[in-house]
């Protein structure tokens, strides 16, 4: 049995099939094809082509926070003069964002990007946990990909249908500690960019400390119901995020930020390395040019000197008429 096209979602699925056989292939080289690790990395390779595909958005999306930060004392500005006028204060907060091509929802874009992508990919493991073939997969591929289990558990295995399972006891378990490291990673992403790249006068800053915690508590009780194969395609996500994340933070930050301080505190010694350091000697060149070495020259001696005796002086024609006066 193969899948039903006739979905919007049809299109989707076929390239991320296409995408996991590609890898399985690939990683079926050095490893069994029907293990559930060979499947695991193919989820993983799928992660890593999703996320270069959407490195266009995510510098918009670095860009975009960028200029929210700018342009925040306008924000306030017009806020506060139009603060009895909702319909007016919304027409020139908009104009603002187009007048400086500042997008609010643009933090946002990556996970609305990858949304299809998480349908997708689910819809693929439903189809394979019920031996269905889906787009761009053969029957031997999909009875390899169904039978193959990761610590025992099949990839297909979620936390509210393990019962459907060879082993639910199992299922359970690793999706539990699937979800944990899902929510977690999702909590430090957000608890790193808060810290380190926000500036304390940011209005954000309390809109983002509310999707602080509520963005993981609500993977968290959506994550029951995924298959351990989304599990570990958002759990590699994010590390990938929080890796490019940190990359950002450290060599592009936000103005007034603690990042933006630690930058220029790391240029500043860097600067000052570079000023104070001595170049050693090389075999070319000595430590001390010929030029600037003062070398004292020894002094001709007159010949009573030499004799043993003073030189006088002589004498002037007023010390002359004074000795003879005496």
């Amino acid at each position: 049995m193969t899948a039903n096209p006739m979905t919007w979602l049809y299109p989707i699925e076929w390239v991320v099939s296409w995408i996991l056989r590609i890898f399985h292939v690939m990683f079926s080289a050095v490893l069994e094809p029907t293990a559930g690790l060979t499947w695991a990395l193919s989820i993983a390779g799928l992660v890593v082509i999703i996320r270069i595909a959407l490195i266009p958005l995510f510098v918009k999306q670095i860009r975009s926070t960028r200029n929210m930060q700018l342009i925040q004392p306008q924000v306030q500005a017009i806020q506060k003069k139009y603060a009895g006028d909702r319909e007016r204060q919304s027409q020139e907060l908009m104009k603002l964002y187009k007048d400086t091509g500042t997008n609010p929802l643009s933090s946002c874009l990556p996970i609305l990007a990858q949304s299809p992508i998480f349908l997708a990919l689910f819809r693929v493991l439903s189809h394979i946990a019920s031996q269905v073939t889906p787009p761009g997969f053969t029957a031997a591929l999909t009875k390899s990909a169904h039978d193959a289990t990761l610590f025992g558990v099949p990839l297909y295995g979620t936390f509210t249908h393990a019962d459907r399972t060879p082993h639910p006891g199992p299922t359970q378990a690793l999706t539990l500690v699937l979800i944990i490291l899902m929510s977690a990673t999702t909590f430090i992403t957000q608890r790193q960019l808060i810290a380190k790249n926000v500036a304390a006068d940011n209005p954000m800053v309390r809109q983002q400390k509310i999707m602080l915690y509520v963005f993981p508590i609500i993977f968290a009780i959506s994550g029951i119901n995924f298959p351990i194969g989304v599990l570990l395609y958002w759990f590699t996500t994010n590390l990938w995020t929080m890796g490019q994340q940190f990359w950002v933070i450290r060599n592009s930050p936000q103005p007034d930020t603690p990042a933006h301080a630690a930058m220029l505190e790391r240029k500043a010694r860097k600067a000052g390395k570079g000023k104070f350091s001595v170049p050693g000697p090389t075999p070319e060149q000595p430590a001390v040019p010929e030029t600037q070495i003062v070398r004292n020259q020894p002094k001709r001696s007159s010949r009573e000197a030499r004799r043993g005796g003073a030189s006088k002086p002589k004498p002037t024609p007023e010390s002359g008429s004074n000795s003879n006066e005496e």
